[in-house]
């Protein structure tokens, strides 16, 4: 008997690192195609529709080195006034991303950021805590430096 509870517990476990690991790579495969997404808008000049994976709220957060700035609303004009032309924006190339899997509705994302321009060249890093809300990955706090 105590042989066949162990089996039990044993495939159980077994059962749920794999439904984890297919999850994990799932919400991976998501979250790395809007963040390709993301480049393709910004290397378009389109900043709204970068704009599209962050959580239109007020609650939304985004910490820069000088400053915490809350609210989507808020978070788009400031990059439309920092980044005000194509010239400015440059082309934008998201690396060295690291996921961390909190749970199957949270994950953060840390990695680096670069933008190519003419004028001069500028990036650092960030890390992005993504939530699935309604059933789509959204960014709901913006940690970049």
């Amino acid at each position: 008997m105590k042989k066949h509870k162990r089996l039990i517990a044993f495939t159980a476990i077994i059962f749920i690192t794999i439904v984890s690991v297919w999850q994990n790579k799932k919400c991976f495969k998501e979250i790395n195609s809007l963040l390709k997404e993301q480049e393709s808008s910004w290397n378009q000049g389109n900043i709204q529709a970068y704009m599209l994976h962050y959580w239109q709220s007020d609650s939304m957060m985004f910490v820069s080195k000088n400053e915490v700035t809350y609210g989507w609303k808020q978070t788009l004009d400031n990059y439309m006034k920092s980044y005000p032309d194509r010239s400015a924006m440059g082309m934008l190339l998201f690396d060295n991303l690291n996921f961390q899997f909190i749970n199957k509705r949270n994950v953060m994302v840390i990695g680096s950021w670069h933008l190519s321009r003419e004028k001069g060249d500028i990036g650092g890093n960030f890390s992005l805590l993504w939530r699935k809300i309604k059933g789509k990955w959204k960014i709901i706090i913006d940690h970049t430096s």
